[in-house]
């Protein structure tokens, strides 16, 4: 790619973020980033051949990036033997977490549409595959307690879910509500101490 293409490429993204921002992905205008990127709609369809597949290009990197570190602490923390994840219990997602805060707020804007503007697009479950995983995760953790000779009582996978909802999505309430950095590091260390406690109470431990 050249200087000029990657100024007019740069120009369309800086377009798009904006109108994306403002409108979210369903009211955007592709016409409305064209005629802001100052670039002909046949130069366009050179880079992009919808407005999804921009939004994409916007977002994708970063989302991956978050669920990434997302996913490998869950996965290392299942790989350690059983007798050490009950230490470990809380200690590994709090420091996943700050590792989380600190990327999204070098890219703030981007997450802002993948959690606020994101409706009509996959990145609209964004926080509901987190969900997900987490609950599959927390349930591969009470097969280890039971196997480690601690009794857990039944618990509902529909409740584990609900009360895995209500983290996550406070968790990105610091997006929603443009929380200065320092304020949301806080405040999901708070939040992450209470929801470990209340598991803990949940799983009699």
């Amino acid at each position: 790619m050249n200087t000029e293409e990657s100024v007019t490429l740069q120009n369309i993204h800086k377009a798009a973020l904006q109108e994306f921002l403002d409108k979210g992905y369903r009211d955007a205008s592709l016409r409305n980033i064209v005629r802001a990127a100052g670039v002909t709609t046949g130069a366009f369809y050179g880079y992009y051949s919808n407005k999804a597949a921009l939004f994409t290009a916007l977002v994708e990197p970063h989302a991956a990036a978050v669920m990434g570190m997302f996913m490998r602490t869950q996965t290392d923390f299942a790989a350690l033997p059983d007798a050490e994840q009950p230490d470990h219990m809380g200690i590994d997602s709090g420091a996943c977490l700050d590792e989380m805060i600190d990327y999204i707020y070098e890219h703030f804007d981007t997450f802002k549409l993948v959690i606020c503007c994101s409706e009509g697009t996959a990145y609209a479950d964004f926080i509901h595959e987190m969900v997900e995983v987490e609950v599959e995760y927390t349930f591969r953790y009470i097969d280890v307690l039971r196997r480690l000779g601690k009794t857990v009582p039944d618990i509902d996978r529909q409740l584990a879910h609900i009360l895995t909802s209500a983290m996550f999505e406070g968790i990105f309430e610091i997006v929603r509500h443009d929380m200065p950095k320092e304020r949301a590091r806080q405040y999901v260390a708070t939040l992450r101490e209470f929801n470990v406690a209340g598991w803990q109470k949940i799983m009699g431990q």
